[in-house]
C-alpha cells in the first residue's frame, strides 16, 4: 500500500483545510486509516482515525467537534477536514494505513504516507 497526503497549506487561524490522503495498492476499503501530526520538536500525536467502512471514528480530545475523517471506499482516499484551525494545530499531517491494534499508537500501523505540512498563523 502506498499512501499520498496533500491539502496543507497556509491558514490563519480560524480556517479550514481539508487534507487528501489517497492509496494505492491492497484494496482500501480492507482497513482503517489514521491521521497523526508531528509539530517542531515534539513527539508524534495521534489525531483521528476511522474503521475500514467509514461509520466509526475516534479523535484525540484536542481536536474533537474541529476536526471530521472520512473516507471514500470507492475513490481510494481518506479526507481530514479541519475546521475553526489554532495556531497550535501547525504541524506536518501524516496519514497512516492497516492498524493491526490501538488507533492512536503510531507504531500499529504497516503503511505511512509522506506528510504534508499545516501551518496556521494567528
Amino acid at each position: 500500500v502506498q499512501l499520498q497526503a496533500s491539502g496543507g497549506g497556509l491558514v490563519q487561524a480560524g480556517g479550514s483545510l481539508r487534507l487528501s490522503c489517497v492509496a494505492s495498492g491492497r484494496a482500501f476499503g480492507s482497513y482503517p486509516m489514521g491521521w497523526f501530526r508531528q509539530a517542531p520538536g515534539k513527539e508524534r500525536e495521534f489525531v483521528g482515525a476511522i474503521n475500514w467502512s467509514g461509520d466509526y471514528t475516534s479523535y484525540v480530545d484536542s481536536v474533537e467537534g474541529r476536526f471530521t475523517i472520512s473516507r471514500d471506499n470507492a475513490k481510494n482516499t481518506a479526507y481530514l477536514q479541519m475546521n475553526s484551525l489554532k495556531p497550535e494545530d501547525t504541524a506536518v499531517y501524516y496519514c497512516a494505513a492497516d492498524s493491526r491494534g490501538s488507533w492512536s499508537i503510531w507504531t500499529t500501523y504497516n503503511y505511512w504516507g509522506q506528510g504534508t505540512l499545516v501551518t496556521v498563523s494567528s
